[in-house]
């Protein structure tokens, strides 16, 4: 079944482009682009899913690494696992700044370090490259559906000339500030999450003890103060003990190290996110580091 759902884009001028990591999110965000009119080029570490990518969308293409990828693209996209993954794909001999044309704009979707979006912005301006952080909200099904928020951080000229093509993937394409600015966006996403992801928890965990029907109780208070995506996506699930969607534990663990260390530079105050960075990694030592993030419930259990 494919992993790119259907969805009306509007009219934008096809660009040359290339999409570096084709995991749960960039797989069907590089199917938007390439269903938008777009010529995309992937790469993908492990080649496999590259090849079923352009089975899946015909008359795109492959390439063994990233600076293949990015030769002659107008934009380069890329959605990987962290820092140092980001670092693999762009810096290097095989890098995608190695092949990438002058003035060409690269859009990094990973949920990174606001220090690296900086570092790899100002690398990019030396060679005469544009560098945009563009971290994504909606997980995988907002991936698929292509219906993705995303926060940007970098110069104005080139969110310009990428936002028209990064709508093919997008609900919202905004940008928030200079380079960094981005990350520190996701950073905020992340610690609205983590809270309220735990506030729910302990509500429907209060809830089954006192025996109450939590899905006609999710119901009713879904349609006041209470209400929330987690709980109208996650709430049921998380009352029937199901946790086999879209934004898994491990990554969250990642996302929220970068909060936390981002907080100490800057001097806020987190007691409730490093609470629940630890609540996370009760869930992993239980053997859910692969469950989805509102498995937060289980300690509770």
């Amino acid at each position: 079944m494919s992993q790119i759902a259907t969805k009306t884009y509007d009219a934008a001028p096809a660009k040359k482009v290339a999409f570096l990591g084709l995991g749960v999110m960039g797989y069907p965000m590089a199917g938007h682009l390439a269903r938008a009119g777009h010529h995309v080029t992937v790469y993908n570490r492990s080649a496999a899913k590259a090849v079923a990518w352009a089975a899946e969308c015909p008359g795109n293409a492959t390439a063994p690494t990233p600076r293949e990828a990015a030769a002659g693209a107008d934009i380069v996209h890329a959605c990987v696992g962290n820092d140092a993954d980001l670092r693999s794909v762009v810096l290097g001999a095989d890098g995608a700044f190695a092949g990438m044309k002058p003035g060409a704009i690269f859009v990094d979707h990973t949920t990174a370090s606001a220090e690296i979006a900086r570092e790899l912005y100002a690398q990019a301006q030396k060679l005469g490259l544009h560098f945009v952080d563009a971290p994504v909200s909606g997980g995988q099904a907002g991936a698929q559906n292509g219906l993705l928020t995303v926060m940007c951080g970098g110069d104005a000229a080139a969110f310009d000339t990428v936002k028209p093509a990064a709508m093919a993937f997008s609900r919202a394409f905004t940008l928030l500030g200079a380079s960094g600015a981005g990350q520190l966006a996701k950073m905020v996403n992340q610690i609205c999450i983590a809270g309220v992801a735990q506030g729910l928890s302990e509500a429907i965990a209060f809830g089954q003890q006192a025996g109450l029907d939590m899905h006609q109780v999710l119901d009713v208070i879904g349609k006041g103060a209470a209400q929330s995506w987690q709980m109208d996506n996650r709430g049921k699930t998380m009352a029937d003990d199901k946790f086999e969607f879209g934004f898994a534990v491990d990554w969250m663990r990642k996302d929220l190290d970068l909060v936390l260390d981002e907080a100490k530079r800057n001097g806020a105050r987190l007691p409730v996110t490093a609470l629940v960075d630890q609540f996370y990694a009760d869930v992993q030592k239980m053997g859910g580091g692969r469950w989805d993030t509102s498995s937060l419930i289980r300690r509770l259990r």
